[in-house]
């Protein structure tokens, strides 16, 4: 079948789905569905050949499947599946965050400022209602307060009127597009940085919130919920790890739990563990790169005090340079602020990807399951093992990766997340943390570790045999292929991009709690929910101004802690 003719196949079978979904009360999002589509197919079981063109029963059969898949509200597996479509959707690089945010604010001003550079005002009121224009624009790009409010409105017309006095307009008009454009954003970052240099003294900054404080205790706040959830996910994941050991060893009462799903509730709390990590490491950037803020903020404020101070008039060439360094600044202030309550919102919905936990496992049946079983921490897994190591003679041909003999040991990508392959193929699907000290295993140019010296001799004697078996029975549970980053192995698998999640290598950040756990990449596609609705044409009015304060959560405190967000309404949408 052509390659267009089998997309539009898919689509179709995508399509039913989803009406058959929505049919039953249950509304799934096109990519979920297509993951479910790619589950369904990889799993053998269910007896699809890859190799042939589906025929009538085939499409019947895979759709009966798939909605039967989707509408089970009890299975772990469907949860982590939709936990990982939405944090693909909706996370993005910290790089690539803020690039389409500044793409989306460069829009939102695209209307307006063509009013001002398409202007060609020659009587008085005409040149009047072009300043305010430009008022309006320099305070819209700034940030910093409403263009609706008479108080700010007047400050910052004084502002600009010591800097651009509305007698040069006729120079301004002569100008071709271009330098309008950019006179108009230096214009801005001087009005900016001398309301900022005002507001510190003490003269002025009408409408201009404290950032800095607010993202002082914002983050804070923001990383003390994630740990705290971080906590709970682990404690939880260590538990059903220490439960899988004991069914592993247990046929008959392996056979009892079945159908609580064990394996498939250890590899949902797993990836949220992962996700947390992801979003974690995003965040302690934004610390570092705010307190380096803060102490620049302060420095440029101090150096323009000491240029200004007792003079009553001095050289442009001075201060407008450190007006233009606040300016972008504080925008670098703004644009943390937004990362911030985007980061919080993702990880507070990343929380309702957990709900068959409580279904399947409630606290009584976990404290029974956990009679006589030790829990251990991936940590205390570790330490148990650390002076185990690999006995190199019995390995002559393989090559053997230590600590104290291989630069950059600890940046090495380590394969299944940092996972023990040999016990996750041995069992049948149990997690266990590898520990690089035994000895990382390099095979065909890709690493991996183990979790015992014996499970390294065990997987290096046929590693073919156990990466083979991961693969099979990642088809069976295809919320692994992303929790183990198996993407590359199943690339060959699916031949139609529609059955595929939408794929964008960006960067993630390991941490201390994720240290060689996961590759430095993640699956993601652009960020929905910094976009806005695209322009339109048409409009001048001026937007009525919408601030958005996002509850973040602190843990055990009282205290509640909020970050604004401007949700005022794109100037071309007015």
């Amino acid at each position: 079948m052509p390659p267009t003719q089998a997309e539009s196949v898919i689509k179709n079978i995508i399509r039913e789905i989803g009406q058959e979904c929505a049919a039953h009360g249950e509304i799934a999002s096109e990519t979920v569905v297509a993951f479910m589509v790619k589950a369904v197919v990889l799993d053998p079981s269910n007896g699809f050949n890859m190799d042939r063109t589906l025929i009538k029963s085939d499409v019947q059969k895979l759709v009966k499947l798939c909605v039967a898949r989707l509408l089970d509200s009890k299975n772990p597996s469907l949860d982590t599946i939709k936990m990982q479509v939405y944090f693909d959707m909706n996370y993005t690089s910290r790089e690539d965050f803020l690039e389409e945010h500044h793409r989306v604010l460069e829009s939102r001003l695209s209307a307006v400022s063509r009013e001002i550079t398409d202007n060609r005002a020659c009587a008085r009121e005409e040149l009047e209602s072009l300043y305010r224009k430009i008022v309006s624009y320099v305070l819209l790009r700034s940030g910093l307060g409403s263009p609706t409010d008479i108080k700010i409105v007047r400050e910052a017309t004084a502002a600009l009127q010591s800097v651009f006095p509305q007698a040069e307009l006729g120079t301004f008009l002569t100008l071709s597009k271009k330098d309008k454009e950019r006179q108009l954003k230096e214009l801005t970052m001087i009005v900016t940085g001398i309301r900022l240099f005002n507001r510190d003294c003490g003269k002025g900054g009408e409408g201009i919130d404290d950032l800095p404080a607010i993202l002082h205790e914002a983050i804070p706040a923001t990383t003390q919920h994630i740990d705290s959830q971080l906590q709970i996910a682990q404690e939880q994941a260590f538990r059903y790890t220490a439960i899988l050991e004991k069914v592993t060893k247990n046929p008959l009462l392996a056979k009892e739990l079945e159908s609580y799903m064990l394996k498939e509730a250890l590899y949902n709390i797993r990836q949220y563990e992962i996700f947390l990590q992801t979003v974690l490491s995003d965040i302690i950037t934004c610390a570092q790169e705010v307190e380096m803020m803060i102490k620049q903020l302060a420095a440029q404020l101090e150096q323009l005090k000491m240029i200004v101070k007792s003079k009553t008039a001095v050289p442009t060439s001075q201060v407008f340079p450190i007006f233009i360094a606040l300016a972008s600044l504080w925008m670098s202030f703004q644009d943390e602020t937004v990362l911030i309550s985007v980061l919080s919102n993702l990880t507070t919905n990343l929380e309702l990807f957990l709900g068959t936990h409580e279904l399947l496992f409630p606290e009584k049946v976990i404290q029974g399951l956990l009679d006589g079983v030790t829990v251990k921490s991936d940590i205390f897994r570790i330490k148990e093992h650390i002076e185990e190591r690999v006995h190199l003679p019995d390995f002559r041909k393989l090559d053997w990766l230590f600590p104290e003999t291989t630069a950059n040991f600890d940046k090495l990508v380590i394969q299944y997340r940092g996972f023990c392959g040999y016990t996750f193929a041995a069992t049948d699907g149990l997690l266990l943390p590898g520990n690089p000290t035994i000895g990382i295993l390099k095979y065909k140019e890709k690493y991996y570790t183990f979790n015992t010296r014996d499970a390294a001799h065990s997987f290096a004697e046929n590693p073919e045999h156990y990466i083979n078996l991961i693969k099979e029975k990642a088809k069976k549970n295809a919320e692994l292929i992303q929790l183990l980053e198996l993407h590359q192995q199943f690339e060959t698998l699916i031949p139609y991009s529609q059955a595929n999640l939408r794929q964008k290598i960006t960067h993630s950040v390991q941490t201390d709690l994720s240290h060689m756990r996961r590759e430095n990449s993640s699956q993601v596609y652009p960020l929905k929910s910094v976009s806005t609705q695209s322009m339109r044409e048409g409009s001048t009015g001026v937007p009525r101004p919408q601030i958005f304060i996002a509850g973040l959560r602190g843990g055990p405190s009282q205290k509640t802690h909020g970050v604004k967000v401007n949700l005022t309404r794109a100037v071309d949408e007015t």
